[in-house]
């Protein structure tokens, strides 16, 4: 991967995650279907999308005629304060969100097969490259995007998200792979359909990507009356960019409501939601934003964290954040009053960890009090060393201290830790700590560090400071296939070939007469390559036999079904227009 200053910034947790571009596995017709798409779209888009799209196609350094490469399009993107990095397939939705935070596009290196041209429910790198980067273009487009990112690394997922996400890739893998068997994508989707139907209270990122989906990828701007398109997933789809203008397809202007509102990727979509300019999108943002964890604070959002199973940060008043694996909440009187960690835990104050305090201090685990001290006016995180000392707490002698809830906390103490006027730690030694008979840490466990905080005032999804906590995203286990392709298959590729080089250096038009008369033969099923051999012979003047035998071929072909008709309709237009 050549590097930029984009993406020097990404942090080292993420970089498992990339993979470089697979660009010599891009067959011939790969490439056809590429430009299949993008003529379409540059044709078509400029009537329904927004204006920005086509500018920054122009900014973003897209071609036209072949897949792109990552490295010119990143030397193109890093003026916009962008960069693109590769990936295979879907990813955790919480490392795409993250890589979206530092400005990095996440593009799936595959490519749609040819028969999944006007539709396909993968993430591919026509989705990803023609469909997301040129609307980053847009300043306050860009801006949303990246606080979306910011929202998104901070949202808590649940176990039943990581189900649906394997689910989803895995259906993805199969459905981009065109030889996979029937009965194998009927089996990849009744999963997917029973997990669906499966009742369980969305998470924090479920609504989350709810939001996501129904803007950065099916996304409508403007008017009720008139919208235009701006989400990846209709700007690079040229089945649903015609029919989502339609009135069969529900338009709905876009609130906070849109959260409550789930998503098939499998089929087109039949409702989407309008939003009236791109500042509108932060404007519901922040008020999602203040129903997540991470600015509501108290119980709700403890337990939001418990529910995650997985690692996550609290806050403390004091601003000393602990990360790890929440499971034990102690409560009285709707509120925390201890809390219990299991597994590697750290401490951090504006994350970053404290010297001393990192997983290798704490292995097994954490716990400390949340509340205030009976019989101190002041909360400790606030007061002094000369208001601590007055109030008998002074480091290197033995101290009792029993919380308003009950808990109490005895032994020596032997450091304060204070970060910006504000008390952080306490560590004892020879420590002990009871609540309601329970004897939550004994002396002979070693050094306690107690929490100092009167109240839990954030909790959010990963630690605090993720290269300290030695944070990794592994790699998926299931790749995307890597196709293996029949001789016979790769001699039609070799036709596709032939027709992209006479278009792109010239020679001797007896190649068009000889690759139809192969396709006659040999591959009576092709539409696009006749496509290609047709726009040559027009583009010559050549209005011979041959043309019209090509078309009377094709619309022949149209009359299959509606989704070739449209394909090959389409195409027809295009060449004689």
């Amino acid at each position: 991967m050549e590097s930029n200053d984009v993406l020097d910034k990404l942090p080292r947790h993420l970089l498992n995650l990339i993979i470089d571009q697979p660009y010599a596995n891009y067959t011939n017709q790969d490439h056809a279907v590429w430009r299949y798409i993008m003529r379409q779209n540059v044709n078509y888009l400029p009537q329904v999308a927004h204006h920005s799209y086509l500018k920054g196609l122009e900014r973003t350094g897209i071609s036209i005629d072949r897949i792109p490469n990552m490295y010119g399009m990143n030397r193109i993107l890093k003026e916009i304060g962008w960069a693109a990095v590769t990936v295979d397939g879907f990813i955790p939705p919480a490392a795409f969100m993250e890589f979206q935070a530092y400005n990095v596009l996440v593009i799936a290196a595959d490519i749609r097969p040819i028969d999944q041209v006007l539709y396909t429910p993968a993430p591919d790198i026509i989705h990803e490259a023609a469909g997301h980067a040129p609307i980053i273009a847009d300043e306050e487009y860009s801006a949303y995007l990246r606080d979306f990112g910011k929202a998104g690394r901070r949202a808590f997922s649940s176990a039943y998200d990581n189900k649906v996400y394997e689910a989803i890739r895995h259906l993805s893998i199969l459905k981009a792979d065109p030889y996979t068997s029937f009965v194998a994508i009927e089996e990849a989707e009744a999963e997917l359909d029973k997990l669906s139907r499966l009742q369980e209270e969305p998470s924090e990122m479920a609504l989350l990507r709810n939001l996501h989906w129904w803007t950065v990828e099916y996304g409508l701007i403007g008017s009720m009356e008139n919208p235009k398109i701006y989400g990846a997933g209709l700007l690079s789809s040229i089945g649903e960019s015609h029919n989502c203008m339609k009135p069969k397809v529900k338009k709905n202007p876009y609130s906070l409501e849109a959260q409550n509102y789930t998503f098939d990727i499998t089929t087109q979509q039949p409702q989407l939601f309008v939003t009236p300019d791109f500042n509108y999108l932060n404007t519901v943002l922040d008020q999602y934003l203040d129903t997540m964890a991470v600015r509501k604070g108290g119980l709700e959002s403890l337990n939001k964290a418990l529910r995650s199973a997985g690692t996550s940060t609290v806050v403390y008043s004091s601003g000393l954040q602990v990360s790890g694996k929440l499971v034990k909440i102690h409560e009285q009187n709707q509120e925390a009053v201890y809390l219990g960690f299991e597994g590697p835990s750290m401490l951090s104050f504006n994350f970053q960890q404290l010297k001393g305090q990192g997983t290798k201090h704490h292995p097994d685990g954490f716990g400390s009090p949340v509340g205030k001290v009976k019989g101190i006016g002041q909360s400790l995180e606030e007061m002094s060393v000369g208001e601590l000392e007055a109030n008998g707490i002074k480091v290197g002698d033995k101290l009792e201290l029993e919380f308003e809830s009950g808990v109490r906390v005895s032994g020596i103490l032997v450091k304060i830790t204070r970060e910006q006027g504000k008390n952080l730690i306490f560590t004892f030694k020879d420590c002990a700590v009871n609540y309601k008979g329970n004897q939550l840490f004994k002396p002979e466990w070693g050094i306690y560090d107690m929490a100092i905080g009167k109240s839990i005032i954030s909790t959010f999804a990963g630690p605090a400071d993720p290269d300290a906590f030695h944070l990794e995203y592994p790699a998926p286990v299931e790749k995307t296939h890597h196709i293996q392709h029949s001789d016979e298959t790769m001699k039609l590729y070799g036709l596709y070939g032939n027709i992209q080089e006479y278009r792109e250096n010239g020679g001797n038009s007896q190649i068009l007469f000889e690759t139809w008369e192969k396709l006659k033969s040999k591959y009576p099923e092709e539409w696009l390559l006749p496509l290609e051999i047709l726009e040559e012979l027009v583009k010559s003047g050549n209005q011979s036999e041959l043309a019209g035998e090509i078309i009377s071929f094709l619309k022949t072909k149209a009359l299959k079904n509606e989704e070739m008709q449209k394909l090959i309709g389409d195409g027809l237009a295009l060449i004689t227009n």
